[in-house]
């Protein structure tokens, strides 16, 4: 051992000397009040900048005289690291004699590169900051530039410097915190500048106003140059046409263009650095139309005098009263309004708008009308009225969300908010103290322990702790090679090494016990667990499934896991993670926003188009699943809250604890132990005692397909002209059939009464007699799911 010792010392030793010969200009962080980069005219510097306690970016500002203990007051037009920031000892910016710019950490990680390398590594490149606040590396023999910061923004853009299509600004979090934030200022692939709110739950363009056209807007589409610039005399220009000039235009002033953390655009000035910052332009006029700023279910109101500030509906209460972006929540249960639709009324909120998600659009609709069509719609939580400018009939928009909410005196409409009957509120929407600016003033920290020993002394203490490790590291592993010798599996055989076959998250229970509030809003409930809502820490929003402890063992849940997690495909659920903590089990999926199926064929919320192409999604879903996959997957219990459906109506096929995983080689399966699904959608196999094959889910999505038709459950009430009768829904289309006249009238006789005539008949027709394939008695006569997937798809655009 005292060999190896001797030569792991040599060979660090070398290391140590070749990283520090490789260098060939270094700035220290322990420095930064001497290693300082300045332009030549002095007004720009370059060097480390504070970004919290004891967390640094290499960054570039306006230069401040004499005012290097309040460096925090600068103005900050370009950081390197902003979402990584370095240690306050030990880290460096270093010029490679490679030609690479490279920023390291305390413990010497890469943190930032430039990733280039000079094509002539003879030749050396310079570090250069000049009078425009560009910092670039420069070859010193014939002055070609290898790498600018222009090219790489992060909030500012500065005069000469260009936006183009392969660059964009990203604003801060906050006025502290200069991390990412939430809004972006790009070129889009239709050529047009746009701002974009891209939050933790959803994302939408509000600049040029969405529902514009190009030319509508003033911006023409017609170029493929994609570049914007602000010029020194205050003119900012962009190659769609769009263009403003500053109020203090034609006069020569320190000027930046920036994307604030609230999502406007701006134009500074100021004459000399001793001068404070003048706003000379910005991009939108009212502050509260910018998407993302109080967050769901709150209004923003704009005061002149006092600022820009957030406000929660009547009824409703704040989630955090220091971050405004997670907006409201109901002071009653929601659920209320589907369980007895003549529980609400309507509060009438003037001059209040809500931007995107409405249920539909609804031209010349009454009140009562646009009224009632909320009523009959479980999750409408209010609507928009309003009369547009130059028409003379109202328009009705039904709200599913409430979102991006604002008050403006010019806003010829009023919002009328669903609240319980039992519960009388005021309809005055009270101002907050809080100013909606996005209040997360939470500082970075980056903590660094150093003793007082010698140099010499301290690293030979590091020597001999590193040797000891890997001693001690030899040690363990000899040890765990022994016992694994014995117990090949440990403790644990199916979970072991769970975490690196799926590829997912493990949490902790206290995590998820934080993240659902205490398991406290439930979102569903079924034979293997409860599903319960729930917010992780990084602002995803989830469905996390807690299962029961009787019904399902270790080994079970572990077999759900592994199976679920080797699942990829757009109409399966995806699964984020997982829990198992002593007794508890519980599973982490991503959060459908509009909820199963079940709910909204109860809500009529769903037209025609949604339920042919929830059909056809569900489809795919299931021929990956029996088709696609390594091993041959049934579902077992398919039924409409088992279909999951996302923010676009998507289809996600979801609960796989009744699955069950079988080898292809192996047709005659009669492995299962036990009846699996629900009583209505159940194939007649179960019953019977014959061979299980997926033939079984065939069945069951036949069933969900009729439901999804006629709006009737599997075992319903049918209200035919002489009386009512109980009877199965798969007899009574079957008899509908049988007695048609011509095809059209058979299929017109079963259809749900929310449709209408609002349908397509000649898809109507497919679905409906696909259908009945599906739920034949014989097994063999149904079709395979990707058979069906094939003909629906056929015909979805089929009139």
């Amino acid at each position: 051992m005292p060999n190896s010792s001797i030569l792991i010392s040599l060979v660090l030793l070398l290391v140590f000397r070749f990283q520090h010969s490789n260098c060939s200009f270094s700035l220290s962080v322990e420095n930064r009040d001497v290693d300082v980069i300045v332009s030549p005219n002095g007004i720009f510097s370059a060097g480390f900048y504070p970004v919290g306690v004891n967390a640094y970016c290499f960054a570039i500002w306006f230069t401040e005289l004499n005012n290097h203990k309040h460096l925090q007051n600068a103005t900050v037009v370009w950081m390197a690291n902003r979402d990584q920031p370095v240690n306050g000892k030990r880290s460096t910016l270093s010029l490679l004699k490679t030609g690479n710019l490279i920023l390291t950490d305390a413990h010497r990680s890469i943190v930032w590169t430039t990733n280039i390398a000079s094509s002539n590594p003879t030749n050396l490149l310079e570090l250069f900051l000049l009078d425009t606040g560009n910092l670039v590396l420069q070859d010193q023999s014939n002055g070609f530039i290898h790498w600018q910061s222009f090219d790489f923004p992060t909030d500012t853009l500065l005069p000469q410097q260009s936006l183009t299509r392969y660059t964009k600004l990203v604003s801060s979090k906050s006025e502290s915190n200069y991390s990412s934030g939430f809004y972006t200022l790009f070129f889009d692939n239709d050529n047009l500048l746009h701002l974009l709110y891209d939050g933790p739950r959803i994302s939408s363009v509000y600049w040029p106003d969405p529902w514009l056209l190009s030319w509508e807007a003033g911006r023409s589409s017609y170029n493929n140059s994609r570049v914007a610039s602000l010029d020194l005399l205050g003119n900012f220009s962009s190659s769609d046409d769009f263009n403003f000039k500053t109020s203090d235009y034609r006069t020569e002033l320190q000027r930046r263009l920036k994307l604030d953390h609230d999502g406007n655009v701006r134009v500074y000035s100021r004459k000399h650095e001793h001068d404070k910052w003048s706003i000379t332009g910005q991009v939108k006029q009212d502050p509260c139309v910018i998407h993302g700023i109080c967050g769901p279910s709150s209004v923003c109101i704009n005061d002149p005098s006092n600022g820009r500030k957030c406000s929660c509906l009547p009824g409703y209460r704040t989630i955090n009263n220091k971050d405004w972006s997670q907006g409201c929540e109901p002071n009653f249960n929601t659920k209320r309004f589907c369980s007895n639709k003549t529980e609400s009324h309507f509060q009438l909120l003037p001059q209040v708008e809500f931007y995107g998600y409405d249920y539909g659009y609804y031209p010349n609709f009454t009140y009562k009308q646009c009224e009632n069509l909320c009523l009959q719609l479980c999750k409408c939580i209010g609507f928009q009225y309003r009369q547009i400018e130059g028409d003379s009939v109202f328009k009705c928009y039904p709200k599913s969300q409430l979102l991006n909410g604002h008050r403006s005196p010019d806003f010829e409409g009023s919002f009328f908010l669903r609240l319980p009957k039992s519960n009388v509120f005021s309809n005055v929407i009270k101002d907050s103290p809080l100013v909606c600016s996005r209040n997360s003033e939470i500082q970075l920290e980056r903590t660094y322990v150093k003793g007082k020993e010698n140099g010499l002394v301290k690293f030979i203490l590091w020597f001999a702790t590193g040797l000891g490790g890997i001693e001690v590291v030899c040690l363990f592993l000899v040890w765990c090679f022994l016992i694994r010798k014995r117990n090949p599996f440990g403790a644990d055989p199916q979970g072991h090494f769970l975490a690196q076959a799926t590829g997912f998250r493990k949490f902790i229970y206290s995590e998820l016990k934080q993240a659902t509030n205490g398991f406290s809003q439930e979102i569903g409930k079924g034979a293997g667990g409860i599903v319960y809502k729930g917010v992780l820490s990084d602002n995803r929003v989830v469905a996390i499934k807690q299962l029961h402890e009787a019904n399902q063992g270790e080994s079970e849940f572990l077999a759900e896991v592994s199976i679920i997690g080797r699942l990829n495909h757009m109409n399966l659920i995806g699964m984020w993670g997982y829990c198992a903590e002593k007794k508890h089990r519980l599973l982490v999926y991503e959060y459908m926003e509009n909820g199963s199926l079940a709910e909204n064929l109860t809500s009529n919320a769903l037209d025609w188009d949604m339920r042919y192409n929830i059909a056809l999604g569900t489809a795919r879903g299931l021929a990956y699943l029996h088709e696609e996959c390594l091993e041959w997957i049934l579902h077992c219990d398919i039924k409409p809250q088992n279909i999951l459906l996302d923010s676009n109506f998507q289809p996600k096929v979801a609960d796989f604890g009744l699955s069950k995983l079988l080898h292809r080689n192996n047709l005659n399966n009669s492995s299962f132990s036990r009846i699996r699904g629900t009583r209505g959608y159940m194939a007649p196999e179960w019953v019977f005692n014959l061979p299980i094959t997926s033939k079984v889910d065939v069945y069951s999505y036949g069933i969900v397909v009729l439901e999804m038709i006629t709006g009737k459950r599997p075992m319903t009430d049918i209200t035919d002209a002489v009386e009512p009768r109980h009877e199965m829904l798969v007899t009574w289309v079957r008899e509908k059939r049988r007695k048609r006249s011509q095809v059209a009238s058979w299929v017109e006789q079963i259809v749900d009464p929310a449709l209408g005539s609002n349908y397509n008949i000649n898809q109507m027709e497919t679905l409906a007699m696909l259908a009945l394939d599906c739920v034949e008695e014989e097994k063999d006569t149904r079709p395979t799911m990707s058979q069906i997937a094939e003909r629906l798809q056929s015909h979805e655009h089929h009139s």
